[in-house]
């Protein structure tokens, strides 16, 4: 094996450990339980998710489309949206703090504070 070729194998073993690394940082679950909901930019809801109740929160965006957005056992997510391509909904319980739950269509973000 050429001198050129071990370097080359130790780059890539390098750059594939620190995307492992990177990924496993990224998804890491928060350990703040302070969530917001915000619209259009601004905060309309702050919660603490360890001491807020079940609930479920319709909001609406400008258009006049809505969000489903339910707490439920100190995890938030969104279950119902008037978006063609229902990404929020899909994307699940918010975890990381690196990954909020975003709606583009009705301009509603959900992420940890």
């Amino acid at each position: 094996m050429t001198k050129q070729l071990k370097i080359l194998l130790v780059l890539a073993a390098v750059i594939f450990l620190s995307g492992i690394i990177g990924t496993i940082f990224v998804l890491m679950p928060s350990e703040s339980g302070m969530v917001e909901i915000v619209q259009d930019g601004k905060v309309l809801y702050s919660f603490d998710l360890t001491a807020t109740k079940d609930q479920k929160i319709v909001i609406t965006s400008s258009e006049g489309k809505t969000n489903t957005v339910e707490i439920k056992d100190g995890k938030i997510f969104i279950v119902h949206a008037e978006c063609p391509d229902q990404t929020c909904v899909k994307t699940g319980v918010l975890y990381s703090e690196s990954l909020p739950i975003v709606c583009l269509p009705n301009k509603l973000i959900i992420r940890f504070r």
